[in-house]
């Protein structure tokens, strides 16, 4: 046969010289660079602060000592002197790492006994330690959403790391109105007909107001559903002993197989711990990937946490201190009429509207000497602006009186302006 002239076929034809080109692809640096100009012209620029030096609620920022009000240390325990003592001793010990993660050769009996000793206070068969809510929230949720039709159920202000979790995981998320368990039944009525877990935060971190967790288990109940309760802000400053916000309600185990336990707000230090009964525990140290594949918290860590616990355990001075000063500011902000949301938690909202009204005050608060962070969507919603002044068994009563003076102040001034406006 003649040997053909033309070329081998290819499986992918040469494109023309001459041929249109491609699409572009997004220029990333361009997408970011539109959203920054965005973000300015939005007023929500975030900026972070350097703090130089920490003696108890004062902080040096730019050269300047400002009293903070809008921290988490609420019962003053991250400089309490034994508690740092075991943060030094454990790191002479063990050193400043744990060298691995938990399974390989990381656990160390400082977390064990961390653990043990949460587990034993909230009234919990085991504990299960993390370097982070986020992680344990998204740990928890990896491990028993896994299938098809599962679901999550959540508040609507429920804590960001929650509502990324089910993102995350995969699972269906469906959201209900805040503090809604009406709602709450309503969404799980209408889910699918795989496992189901309702989720909420005990007390919310941006309103500070507590769920309403016995409707929530009876819920849970009715829908066959766990109900698992993040009590990062509840847990050191409510209930008895400071067990949180589910031993508050009366609740345990049996009605909350899972809680979230965070060790920087309350505890002052760095890490979470999951609670629960043994099976749930086991699984979860066995298959949750936030647990297998990363290194463990330093055990110098767990050792000033576990001296934290202990001081949250006993000092119930604490909690009644700080229950006077939240008291206190209320009564002082209700006399100046400044917007306050209902909340008996050391979390406190001073609500502002718009977001240029709560950048002025805080930066005219800042002029004054104290430190207190405006909050802007999307951390709250649209609208919904504020100061969120937070308190510590640390402040002294005429330091929270006089930060409500210069609240008010500033805010009468401020709307003049506008209105001069």
């Amino acid at each position: 046969m003649p040997i053909s002239s033309k070329p081998p076929s290819t499986t992918t034809p040469t494109t023309p010289a001459d041929a249109p080109p491609k699409s572009m692809r997004p220029n990333l640096h361009e997408r970011v660079h539109s959203l920054r100009k965005l973000r300015i012209a939005q007023g929500r620029v975030r900026v972070r602060r350097t703090i130089t030096r920490r003696d108890g609620v004062r902080v040096e920022v730019d050269g300047r000592w400002l009293t903070e009000f809008c921290g988490n240390d609420y019962l003053g325990l991250s400089q309490q002197f034994e508690v740092v003592s075991a943060l030094q001793d454990g790191a002479a010990r063990d050193g400043v790492g744990a060298g691995a993660s938990h399974l390989v050769s990381g656990h160390h009996a400082a977390h064990e006994a961390l653990e043990r000793e949460i587990a034993q206070w909230l009234g919990y068969s085991r504990g299960l330690l993390f370097g982070s809510g986020f992680l344990a929230n998204l740990a928890v949720q990896q491990a028993l959403l896994q299938e098809d039709g599962d679901v999550c159920v959540q508040d609507r202000l429920n804590h960001a790391s929650l509502l990324d979790a089910s993102l995350l995981a995969g699972c269906r998320l469906r959201r209900y109105p805040h503090a809604d368990a009406e709602g709450a039944l309503r969404q799980l009525k209408h889910a699918p007909e795989g496992a189901a877990m309702l989720a909420t935060d005990g007390v919310f971190s941006m309103d500070g107001d507590v769920a309403p967790l016995r409707a929530l288990t009876l819920v849970a109940r009715m829908q066959q559903a766990l109900l698992y309760v993040d009590d990062a802000h509840g847990v050191g400053v409510r209930g008895p002993e400071g067990r949180g916000s589910v031993a508050e309600a009366n609740l345990g185990m049996a009605e909350v197989p899972l809680q979230l336990v965070t060790l920087g707000k309350a505890l002052g230090g760095y890490g979470a711990v999951v609670v629960g009964d043994d099976a749930l525990i086991q699984h979860l140290y066995e298959t949750a990937r936030p647990y297998i594949y990363t290194t463990a918290l330093p055990p110098a860590q767990a050792a000033a946490t576990l001296a934290a616990v202990k001081h949250a355990r006993r000092d119930q001075w604490r909690r009644e201190k700080l229950q006077g000063l939240v008291s206190r500011f209320r009564t002082g902000a209700q006399r100046y009429g400044l917007g306050l949301l209902p909340s008996d938690s050391p979390i406190q909202p001073v609500m502002c509207g718009d977001d240029a009204s709560a950048v002025a005050l805080s930066s005219a608060l800042e002029n004054a000497g104290y430190l207190v962070t405006a909050i802007r969507p999307p951390t709250v919603p649209e609208g919904k602006a504020r100061l969120r002044v937070t308190l510590s068994a640390l402040h002294m009563p005429a330091e929270v009186d006089a930060m409500v003076e210069v609240l008010a102040r500033s805010r009468d001034a401020i709307q003049r302006v506008r209105g001069a406006a």
